[in-house]
């Protein structure tokens, strides 16, 4: 627990605060330890244009009580936040851009009449997905409010914890399926975690869609889930003509599991192979652990791989 390869990942959300510690390497890590704690209605709000956190000195105190459970010496933290913090685009471009600068410059230009925050005060983040033979791009981009993310950075900083990685949840639950991804065909990734349907779309291991869906926590109709689902991949078949999606990865939690993983039979047609914390921990996670508390830590176990 005291070594210094130690790696911690962090969810955060408007209903509280998960840790995850790992060790060991990005093939076969381990759980060392985990924390969390709950925060009160409205201490924590997903909102795109202004601070999510309504009140600081409850969540300052909360975190840093529960990172100093963890007795961990490092205080590097990845952080992954809902998706719903910012926004997540794949764009395609005419053209390379010269430098990350002038990529930067291009995507905002092409942005400003459809965010809902002005351009220039916005955090931005993209990764070239492919560069075709003609010098065309497509390009994942990441969104978020300067004022939304900065509040995070300061607040983290105030509970002692440094976050060197901020990202989103869809892409940390991904981590649990990556490896199991074929390199050479055309798969699609369906979560539901945290009130969240989650899609993603891969082609030789690329990412070529991108969707994440508010659905809340209560009981969800097992209806509205098929037709997000269907209408999703509806919209992907349009954007991608002739391509068919030939596997299917799914997570959940254990107790919706099965159900979960035959709705996206039934929406996708493919039988769907089940991704979760304990395959993606193997044999390095004890079977005396709570499958439920290992799904509700999946993100944060995602962003916790990135340190390691």
């Amino acid at each position: 627990m005291f070594f210094a390869q130690n790696a911690i990942g962090m969810e955060v959300s408007q209903h509280g605060v998960r840790f995850a510690v790992l060790s060991g390497g990005k093939g076969a890590p381990r759980l060392v330890t985990h924390g969390g704690a709950t925060f009160a209605p409205g201490v924590v709000r997903i909102l795109h244009r202004e601070p999510n956190v309504s009140d600081p000195k409850v969540f300052v105190g909360t975190v840093r009580e529960e990172y100093c459970k963890l007795l961990v010496r490092t205080n590097l933290v990845s952080v992954t936040l809902p998706d719903a913090v910012g926004r997540v685009l794949i764009m395609d471009f005419d053209t390379r851009f010269k430098s990350r600068e002038e990529g930067r410059d291009m995507i905002r230009w092409k942005l400003k009449k459809s965010l809902p925050f002005d351009a220039g005060d916005m955090h931005l983040d993209y990764q070239t997905l492919r560069e075709r033979d003609n010098g065309s791009l497509s390009v994942l981009i990441a969104v978020v409010a300067r004022q939304v993310v900065t509040q995070y950075e300061d607040l983290l900083l105030e509970a002692g914890i440094q976050p060197n990685r901020i990202d989103f949840n869809t892409f940390n639950l991904y981590r649990m399926a990556a490896k199991h991804v074929p390199p050479d065909d055309t798969s699609l990734f369906v979560a539901f975690h945290g009130g969240v349907l989650s899609m993603l779309a891969l082609t030789d291991g690329v990412i070529d869609f991108y969707r994440a869906k508010e659905m809340g926590r209560e009981v969800v109709d097992p209806n509205r889930i098929f037709m997000e689902i269907n209408s999703s991949l509806l919209v992907y078949r349009d954007k991608n003509p002739g391509r068919e999606v030939k596997s299917v990865f799914c997570l959940a939690s254990p107790e919706g599991g099965e159900s979960f993983a035959g709705i996206v039979a039934e929406a996708s047609g493919i039988d769907p192979v089940m991704s979760n914390p304990q395959t993606f921990l193997g044999s390095n996670v004890s079977t005396a652990t709570d499958p439920a508390l290992l799904h509700d830590l999946a993100a944060a176990i995602g962003a916790a791989t990135r340190n390691l």
